[in-house]
């Protein structure tokens, strides 16, 4: 495939206004596979480092969201140069996980283990014997720290110094965990997608996050739903007013820290 051909591939996939340029650079990197320049808006390929067109569209599309996020970061900033737009946000993610299911989809990639029967079974073991009995473990653990609050309280002892001094456990963890237990949540998702379940208040946006989770939906891009939903509901005015407020405490912070910084140099 040349670059023009690849080029002709991103664009069916998803449109932009901001043309671009696909190069092969023709060699190997043991760094990196491509890159993109978001000043120039060009997409980079080491295609030495491929074996097969699969995992050069793969990379492909990796680049090419770059470029889209580049694209609505310089709408948003009145076409301002965007020098983080090579940053692995969540938001890239998401993106990512959405070109590549449509790619899919248009016969320019496949994701198929099947070719390797070896993988088939390492899957399955994996996924049985490790993704699942972990997550299962994860939520008997929970129930298990509830109890043991109960007992901390009926005899006197403070839970978070139990956590912090027997137990040795990050608070965090622990809370994560009691959270988990407490929800009926399928463990075959795994320990972590239990977690981010959790989180959700509504039983049906747990069971569709769940499916999704199933079904083969990268996590990634159920989070970024979850958010979509959640931005979508909230009060366009309560949403500001709580970004206001965060700048503030930020803004505080920072001259609070400037102000010390400048008193110390003061004091050399």
């Amino acid at each position: 495939m040349d670059n023009e051909k690849i080029k002709e591939m991103l664009l069916s996939i998803r449109s932009t206004e901001l043309d671009f340029t696909v190069i092969q650079t023709g060699k190997e990197s043991k760094r990196v596979n491509g890159f993109y320049k978001p000043d120039t808006h060009e997409i980079f390929l080491h295609n030495k480092n491929f074996d097969s067109e699969n995992l050069l569209v793969y990379t492909a599309v990796h680049e090419y969201t770059h470029h889209l996020i580049d694209e609505q970061e310089i709408k948003l900033n009145g076409g301002a140069y965007v020098p983080n737009a090579k940053v692995h946000t969540a938001a890239f993610w998401a993106l990512f996980q959405e070109l590549l299911a449509i790619t899919e989809e248009k016969g320019y990639y496949k994701l198929d283990i099947s070719s390797s029967p070896e993988l088939v079974e390492l899957t399955k073991k994996i996924k049985s014997e490790y993704l699942t009995k972990n997550a299962e473990l994860m939520q008997e653990f929970g129930k298990l720290l509830i109890k043991a609050q109960e007992l901390c309280e009926k005899s006197s002892i403070r839970y978070e110094d139990y956590l912090d001094r027997v137990l040795c456990l990050p608070r965090n963890s622990a809370h994560d965990m009691t959270k988990v237990s407490v929800k009926n949540i399928n463990p075959q998702v795994g320990y972590d997608n239990m977690k981010m379940i959790a989180s959700l208040k509504k039983p049906e946006e747990m069971a569709k996050a769940t499916d999704k989770i199933l079904s083969g939906t990268a996590p990634v891009t159920v989070r970024a739903l979850m958010k979509q939903k959640s931005n979508q509901t909230e009060d366009p005015r309560e949403k500001l007013e709580k970004e206001k407020n965060r700048l503030e405490k930020t803004i505080a912070q920072l001259q609070q820290r400037l102000e010390f910084v400048e008193e110390s140099l003061e004091n050399m």
